[in-house]
């Protein structure tokens, strides 16, 4: 049997940009990314603490050491800049594999969304 777990979560970050005329997409610091274990076009969760929105989109890498978290496209609209945000993306695995993994859990500077 496959259950789906938590595989990355990036806590607390600050919105710094939303471009609603972009195709879409989230746009992560590329230093997150891989602090994260998240890769390009990885599909993410999005809660935002703000106004209690959930959405799932798609990332792509931003320029590294920026602490960007841009919302694109469509999902613009469901956050203003400066907005805190979870960001988190799941895998399926096997449940006695479930049993044991840890998922790359990241707490960056909240001021900066940059990592300490």
């Amino acid at each position: 049997m496959l259950i789906q777990v938590v595989k990355s979560k990036i806590h607390r970050v600050k919105v710094t940009g939303a471009d609603l005329n972009y195709i879409g997409s989230i746009t992560i610091d590329e230093d997150l990314m891989d602090a994260a274990n998240i890769i390009e076009g990885e599909k993410i969760q999005i809660v935002n603490n703000n106004n209690g929105e959930r959405l799932e989109t798609y990332v792509i890498p931003g320029s590294r050491g920026t602490g960007e978290i841009t919302l694109n496209g469509a999902a613009a609209r469901r956050v203003a800049v400066g907005d805190v945000l979870i960001l988190i993306t799941y895998a399926f695995m096997d449940i006695e594999k479930a049993k044991t993994f840890k998922p790359a859990l990241v707490f960056p500077n909240e001021e900066t969304n940059r990592l300490s």
